[in-house]
């Protein structure tokens, strides 16, 4: 389940039925693979002190120089190859990356040590990258001190180039890496160069990581702390990303066992694809609006095809992510119109400019000095300290609302007057545009995105000025919970199973129902099917989720019961612990 990693073995090590050496992590990305290892052990600058004479600083300089570029040209051209949902996701952690090859404290303080030394480029690189981690290790804050593992990231390309072998993804078809981490930035690069499968000794099923993988359908595997000491190079490996298993050479019957698995995925993805035209209906015939979250054409053509009844959450910040200038309102307008007109008169939702915490941007309209950037000026707090911007936005909102069926929902609220800035903005840019001589639409749903605890628990007081609400549960449970999703010193206790965070969606969706205000889930945990029965039984009837989920949703929803599940919701409230919650999960799921 989305922030619930599948429970490892008592043991992280045992075996197989057949004797074959069976390891035990955490399923982050569901799948099967079978492929040869790929060891890639923690980058570590085992770099012995080297000086070099005072005539060869310059050529040092440049070599160090030309790795560096080497380094950024490589990120660059990762850059420019990705599309469609890859943006956001693997784009922005690229787009750190090249803002750290380009910190004048690193470089700076590498060519002064060349040059003070002087030291080799190599062992300049060691001594700069030892003193940058005193730093992050001195940091209090979490999210900061995280940071390290991409400075690691860049310094390692760099000292790669420096010894002429760039980072080796290529001739690794049909592998199964096995590394200490993985950075989002590498993950669609592996997989395009024949990568099968991920297991990490390291990292979290609630990792940027571990999401973009769930995106790919590249099966991954977290927090197998024995990985590295147990596979060698050249294992052959089997990976179990459902229950989060690797078998080491495996024997025959692991292997029959395997070729079982993919025929039962095989079979399943079949039926799924009969659910295409098929309503998303409860067995006691009740009907659930299913959908989809879009961030770029290809994915709004997915949700077209796939049957969505709409789009419960288009995401606008990718606009704003990938340029050194800010997008203007025609490039928005005609961006909006675009995803009005692929669905063809269904509803549209576009959430406004939620910028900020780990999505900075390069035109310097976020603040990149935030001690707490989860806590700070992000979402409609960062649009409505930036009027124009915000301004410019909502105009080419309205302006597309003449071509389909579009809505307006604002992320990060946290006050009434918040929204009523927001609604008195839209409606004077309403009115300016009508001026100008802009068809835009007599009547535009507006909606807000429940996602910080106090406009969850305070939700009656703005409720009447809007027209429905949609529950990030991401940032609410992280919020709710205090536990940043992507720490890995705190990944048990972040859980949408947490009974104060099922307690708090019941609370919304009863309090949406007693005003007649439609509410949608649009967090992970509405694409994961295993929370369907949960989510039901709550009185959730619209789910908005990522379109490569869509059909197992359905079906879901298909195989429940919802009275059942609606009367059996009591004991779902008054569950005391986690594990009282997937008990009850574990009665409601239906038997296949």
């Amino acid at each position: 389940m989305p922030g619930q990693p599948s429970r490892p073995a008592a043991s992280t090590t045992s075996r197989t039925a057949s004797g074959a050496v069976l390891l035990a992590g955490h399923g982050a990305s569901r799948g099967n693979a079978l492929g040869r290892a790929r060891v890639r052990l923690p980058h570590a600058l085992e770099v012995a002190e080297q000086r070099i004479p005072a005539a060869k600083v310059d050529a040092e300089l440049k070599r160090l120089h030309i790795a560096v570029d080497a380094a950024r040209g490589e990120m660059h051209d990762l850059r420019q190859r990705l599309h469609g949902a890859l943006n956001q996701e693997a784009g922005e952690f690229l787009d750190l990356h090249a803002l750290l090859l380009d910190d004048p404290e690193l470089l700076f303080g590498l060519d002064e040590l060349i040059r003070s030394g002087p030291y080799s480029a190599g062992y300049a690189l060691r001594v700069q990258r030892d003193r940058l981690a005193k730093v992050f290790d001195g940091m209090d804050d979490a999210y900061l001190k995280s940071r390290m593992d991409d400075l690691d990231h860049v310094i390692g390309r760099i000292h790669a180039f420096l010894q002429k072998r760039p980072p080796d993804v290529k001739g690794m078809a049909g592998e199964i890496l096995v590394c200490d981490n993985i950075a989002p930035s590498e993950l669609a690069q592996l997989q395009a160069h024949g990568v099968v499968g991920i297991v990490t000794a390291g990292g979290s099923a609630l990792s940027h990581s571990a999401i973009l993988a769930r995106s790919l359908h590249l099966p991954l595997i977290v927090n197998v702390p024995n990985a590295l000491q147990k596979v060698a190079d050249g294992d052959v490996l089997i990976m179990d990303g459902s229950d989060g298993t690797v078998t080491i050479n495996p024997h025959a019957p692991d292997l029959r066992d395997y070729r079982v698995r993919l025929r039962e995925h095989a079979r399943e993805q079949r039926e799924l694809g009969r659910l295409r035209t098929k309503p998303s209906r409860t067995r006691d015939n009740v009907d659930i609006v299913l959908l989809a979250n879009a961030e770029s054409s290809e994915d709004v053509t997915q949700a077209h095809a796939l049957g969505a009844q709409g789009l419960g959450l288009y995401r606008t910040e990718f606009l704003f992510l990938q340029r050194n200038e800010l997008p203007d309102e025609q490039e928005q307008f005609e961006t909006y119109r675009d995803a009005a007109l692929g669905m063809s008169g269904r509803p549209v939702t576009i959430r406004t400019l939620d910028l900020g915490a780990d999505k900075a941007d390069r035109t310097g309209l976020t603040l990149s000095n935030e001690e707490n950037p989860a806590l700070g000026l992000r979402g409609v707090r960062l649009s409505l300290a930036r009027p124009k911007v915000a301004d410019t936005q909502l105009r080419a909102i309205l302006r597309a609302s003449a071509y389909g069926k579009l809505r307006i929902l604002i992320p990060m609220v946290s006050t009434r007057e918040e929204v009523l800035a927001v609604r008195r903005r839209l409606n004077k840019q309403a009115e300016l545009l009508r001026a100008e001589g802009h068809e835009v639409a007599e009547h535009i749903p507006f909606g807000a995105m429940i996602e910080v605890p106090a406009a969850a628990i305070a939700l009656e007081s703005f409720i009447d000025l809007v027209d429905f609400l949609s529950i990030g549960t991401n940032d609410l449970v992280q919020y709710l919970l205090a536990a940043d999703r992507n720490n890995e010193a705190v990944g048990e206790l972040y859980s949408p199973l947490h009974p104060a965070v099922i307690r708090l969606l019941s609370h919304i969706l009863h309090t949406g129902q007693a005003y007649d205000i439609p509410v949608a889930v649009c967090g992970e945990i509405a694409g994961d099917p295993r929370m369907t029965p949960l989510l039901l039984a709550l009185g959730l009837t619209e789910f908005s989720l990522h379109p490569g989920t869509l059909l197992e949703v359905r079906r879901a929803i298909r195989d429940s019961d919802l009275s059942a599940l609606q009367a059996a919701a009591p004991k779902l409230l008054q569950a005391r612990d986690r594990r009282g919650i997937e008990r009850w999960l574990e009665k409601a799921a239906p038997d296949r």
